[in-house]
């Protein structure tokens, strides 16, 4: 356990923040992780028939199973398992529906590899029934909104990934305004990294993730990514989950399917300001954005040296 201890302040190489990080050594379910050499490649697979972006291509159990095998063998360091979209636009889901869908996948998966297994929930019941399981990490995207989903972490000693939202699960915010978007989220994550602390979670269980898209308009968004180095000055290792998101399709003008390219973009310029988490839907093409950033700071040699040597 770490002491939460006010991290020094930020270097940088080149264009790239480094972030003083309260904790970067942890052990993260089965795998080891040093957050200030390297980056993690989270993998979504999403077991819903009503996904934003594959639509229920992987809601059979076996599809989701082997998707999140696949991601493994293409670099992930691990899986978010989900069984409800964020989107407010899609049928509700009972917590029993939740569990039916999402436990067998972090089960079978455990079963199966060494990978480090998040559930992607709000619910605290599934939480619990997921981290018994075999999950190692409780991706919260509304900011421990369930009263108890504290408490569940702190007594498992489970991995956090508090999220910047500020409506209820599964509702709308209607044109959402700030008046400064990256100090106004970087207030309200440190608000409930103190909620999370106070219910007897360690510095050493939590990342936070600023919520791309979530609550926020392209433009805020946009601005979020410009400005996340001063999330990572919070000083919690920080996931940007960005993958294919509506504010890379707005500002490109590109539909889901074709904004891998926007999507790499902002991953890259995230990266060289803190984030040290990727969410993504296209592991292989991921994977080479986070060596290639990883071998340019020194953090990775190369696989090979031939070129005039």
């Amino acid at each position: 356990m770490t002491d939460p201890v006010d991290p020094a302040p930020a270097t940088s190489v080149g264009p790239a923040v480094l972030p003083s990080l309260v904790a970067p050594r942890r052990r993260i379910g089965r795998r080891e992780f040093d957050f200030d050499r390297q980056v993690a490649v989270m993998a979504i697979v999403n077991r819903t028939p009503d996904s934003f972006y594959d639509e229920g291509r992987d809601f059979a159990l076996d599809r989701a199973v082997a998707a999140a095998l696949r991601a493994v063998e293409q670099g992930a360091d691990w899986v978010d398992v989900g069984g409800v979209p964020f989107s407010p636009d899609t049928p509700e889901v009972s917590a029993a529906e939740e569990l039916a869908r999402v436990l067998p996948v972090v089960e079978q998966v455990a079963a199966a590899s060494d990978v480090v297994i998040s559930v992607d929930t709000t619910s605290a019941e599934v939480a619990e029934r997921c981290l018994a399981a075999g999950a190692a990490v409780v991706n919260d995207t509304s900011g421990l909104y369930d009263p108890r989903m504290a408490e569940v972490v702190a007594s498992s000693g489970a991995t956090l990934v508090v999220t910047h939202s500020l409506a209820a699960p599964h509702r709308h915010l209607p044109r959402p305004h700030y008046d400064d978007v990256a100090a106004e989220v970087a207030a309200r994550l440190a608000d409930r990294v103190a909620v999370a602390l106070a219910a007897g979670i360690t510095p050493d269980q939590l990342i936070i993730d600023p919520g791309h898209d979530l609550n926020k308009n392209t433009r805020h968004t946009l601005e979020l990514t410009r400005r996340l180095a001063e999330v990572a000055e919070l000083g919690h290792p920080v996931l940007a989950a960005i993958s294919r998101k509506d504010f890379v399709g707005e500002t490109l003008g590109r539909a889901k399917p074709d904004r891998l390219a926007g999507s790499l973009a902002a991953t890259t310029w995230a990266l060289c300001a803190g984030a040290r988490i990727i969410r993504v839907h296209d592991v292989a093409e991921s994977v080479d954005t986070v060596r290639m950033f990883e071998a340019i700071l020194g953090w990775r040699d190369p696989v090979e040296l031939r070129h005039n040597m």
